[in-house]
């Protein structure tokens, strides 16, 4: 075994003396050599042979079965001691004021990472020309939008055997009145198609839109960036791509770059463009990624302060995770061949046992993550993992990277931001529960309760950015038949909740609608939920409306998922009162209230299209005299609903004469007094009193027992 891991190192040095050999040969000739064709095991051995080094520490495993498996065991996590401070410079000296932090400490900070953790950008990197491919008009799920396809292309005059031309597309909303926020992802066709060819991954992602559809529905933009097209992920690609064209196809030194700063360079060099584009807010311009693509997130956060924000997701030993920690993946995996292409050559030293220089752990790096993530304050940073349970591994230790952002707070808060308002030492703090987000500062924390993605987090940060910005999109206009997501985050978590209720057994009688119909059966309205228990209690009701929605909302809703696998034998329907608004629509009444029909025929034939065998009970749309205007509009909207009904499998309900009078005046105590518009234990009263024949002609009398779910209410309400 011996022997033939000698034979081993043996080829590797004679390949790399070979190629070696022909380099001088053509520099002698003045031509230009090709690329080095090795392979990751060559060109980490080559670079092992520049460094000195002879033999590197295995990685521990990730898998718990094996013996070598990496450590969980929090008595043993911290065997290399404290976290650099980011506010000490190097000869000792405190940084107490923001002109230290930019003038000295930031750039020893900035000065060590390149050097001996993630690798120095030539100083001469050639320049890069963009263009726009095509520009079209498109649609982001149901948004109109304007896409570009754009190339930048590498001047490669230097060098021309080896070509770079960056591929990047850019979506903006067609709705916007001015240049948008931008947020540039990173990302690359092989791992979409991947996504995409694996069903599972949905099941990690969550319920939540895709975080392309949330930034458009919120007024942002996207940038998709292929990093692929800049800098291959592997050992091998290491003499091609934007670093093999800056060696003329050679073996990089020990402080060059690795992918995660070149793919951060890339978007740099991104950013570079979208400050020429007019749709853009170039001030305004984000970038996000997750797992390998969330170290190189934070790295290109840290070192261009152009951007100002990032969404750091899952990122683990390289990102947030410290070096220093014993906890999950480990320098040393970074340091292997499989991996080392991220990092700076330099790195390897930090997992050598054997070397001219002796041997080196992470206790000897002169800097860590606690640092990283220092270098992008005081701008906005957000930090997102998510459970182990569900796919975010302990392997990438969510409770070390919680330790590292709260020891970068100090920063923050010298240059004036706020941090993540954690009181404790980073030593002995806890994280917070899990789907509890430290969201009121520049710095965030948020552990969410899926997998490995930043999907179940995007709703929090489109709203937290925008606060900080203080950014105010143009609102969309939908039609009221087109399904369409509301982009609160506590909308988006209500729907997850219903998603749950609708996968359990037992439902027969399933109300559908807006807050009128929530309130009645929602555990936060307790008064109310006592009524509703009182009269439908055996008949298996379960309560699925949603406060604020309209019908545009329930119709997306129905349509992703809280109807499926129900099967109920009744739905009663009550939705359209939050579409009744705006009373100057071209057209006046009539056109309002056939558009607002429209919508509720969606929601009808969706509900025909998932639950078939159900009668539904359309309910009219009740007065409300927050505004009287209103009134002749419910009329004529409820006058149209009466005409969709058959008899049998949709019947209409209306009891709109026992809540007001003959011009729509409420009569007393039917409806909130503040409000005028959500009914009391009264009328939701006389709603039961209507219903329950019908229920009784359709299902029987109600059961001594009952199996419906039990009843939710709003997750806000919870906190």
């Amino acid at each position: 075994m011996i022997f033939a891991t000698h034979s081993k190192q043996a080829l590797l040095k004679v390949a790399a003396f070979a190629a070696m050999a022909v380099l001088i040969c053509r520099m002698a000739t003045g031509q230009q050599s090709p690329s080095a064709k090795w392979t990751a095991e060559q060109d980490h051995q080559n670079m092992m042979d520049q460094l000195g080094i002879k033999a590197l520490r295995p990685g521990p495993s990730g898998n718990e079965k094996d013996s070598n498996h990496a450590n969980y065991d929090e008595a043993q996590a911290n065997p290399y001691g404290d976290l650099p401070d980011a506010l000490t410079l190097k000869g000792g000296q405190k940084v107490t004021s923001a002109e230290q932090w930019w003038n000295q400490r930031r750039a020893e900070i900035v000065e060590d990472f390149g050097r001996e953790v993630v690798g120095r950008i030539p100083p001469h990197v050639p320049k890069v020309t963009w263009a726009v491919k095509s520009t079209t008009d498109s649609k982001t799920g149901v948004f109109p939008v304007v896409e570009k396809q754009l190339v930048g292309h590498v001047d490669n005059t230097a060098y021309p055997l080896i070509n770079v031309d960056i591929e990047m597309s850019l979506v903006t909303p067609r709705n916007a009145k001015g240049p948008v926020p931008v947020m540039i992802m990173f990302s690359s066709a092989a791992i979409r198609q991947f996504i995409l060819s694996h069903p599972e991954f949905k099941k990690m992602m969550g319920s939540d839109p895709p975080s392309t559809e949330q930034l458009i529905a919120g007024g942002w933009g996207y940038a998709l960036l292929d990093t692929s097209t800049i800098q291959a992920d592997n050992g091998s690609g290491l003499t091609k791509g934007i670093i093999g064209l800056t060696n003329k196809g050679q073996a990089r030194k020990p402080e060059d770059w690795g992918a995660l700063r070149a793919w951060g360079w890339g978007a740099s060099r991104g950013l570079d463009y979208l400050e020429t584009d007019k749709s853009v807010d170039a001030k305004r311009v984000g970038i996000e990624g997750v797992s390998r693509y969330g170290k190189a997130a934070l790295v290109t956060m840290a070192f261009d302060t152009r951007f100002a924000a990032v969404l750091v997701g899952s990122s683990g030993e390289g990102g947030v995770k410290p070096h220093r920690r014993n906890f999950g993946e480990q320098v040393e995996n970074l340091t292997g061949s499989g991996e080392y292409h991220w990092m700076a050559g330099s790195f390897l030293k930090y997992g050598a046992a054997q070397a001219s220089f002796g041997s080196k752990n992470p206790s000897n790096l002169s800097v860590d993550s606690n640092e990283l993530v220092a270098l992008c304050a005081p701008r906005l940073t957000f930090v997102s993992y998510g459970v182990p349970e569900m796919g975010d591994a302990k392997w990438l230790d969510q409770h070390g990277s919680f330790m590292a952002t709260v020891a970068a707070g100090a920063v923050f808060r010298l240059l004036g931001a706020k941090d993540l308002g954690v009181n404790e030492d980073y030593r002995s703090t806890k994280m917070p529960p899990v789907n509890t987000g430290l969201l009121d500062g520049q710095l965030a924390w948020r552990q969410h309760d899926a997998g490995h993605t930043d999907a179940p987090n995007w709703k929090y940060f489109i709203p937290w950015a925008d606060k900080f910005f203080n950014y105010h999109p143009a609102p969309w206009e939908l039609p009221p038949d087109q399904p369409v997501f509301r982009t609160d985050a506590n909308s988006l978590v209500a729907h997850s909740q219903l998603l749950a209720k609708a996968k359990q057994a037992g439902i027969d009688v399933y109300f559908e609608g807006d807050s009128i119909t929530r309130r009645w059966g929602a555990v936060d309205y307790p008064d109310l939920l006592a009524n509703w228990k009182q009269n439908f209690f055996g008949w298996n009701a379960a309560d699925f409306g949603w406060g604020g929605d309209r019908t545009q909302n329930i119709l997306w809703r129905l349509e992703s998922g809280e109807l499926d696998g129900v099967n109920p034998k009744v739905v009663v329907l009550l939705a359209g009162t939050n579409n009744v608004g705006d009373l100057t629509t071209p057209g006046g009444v009539d056109a309002k209230a056939d558009d607002i029909t429209r919508g509720l025929q969606a929601i009808l034939h969706e509900i025909q299209k998932k639950a078939p065998a159900a009668t539904i009970i359309i309910t009219g749309i009740f007065p409300r005299n927050d505004n009287m205007a209103f009134i002749p509009l419910i009329d004529r909207i409820n006058r149209s609903l009466s005409e969709l009904a058959d008899g049998q499998k949709i019947r209409y309900l209306n009891i709109n004469g026992k809540l007001a009078d003959g011009d729509g005046r409420l009569l007393d105590g039917m409806m909130n007094a503040r409000d005028k518009l959500h009914p009391t234990v009264k009328t939701y009263q006389v709603w039961a009193d209507a219903l329950k024949p019908i229920l009784t002609e359709l299902l029987g009398s109600p059961a001594a027992v009952d199996h419906a779910p039990p009843p939710t209410g709003d997750p806000a309400a919870a906190h």
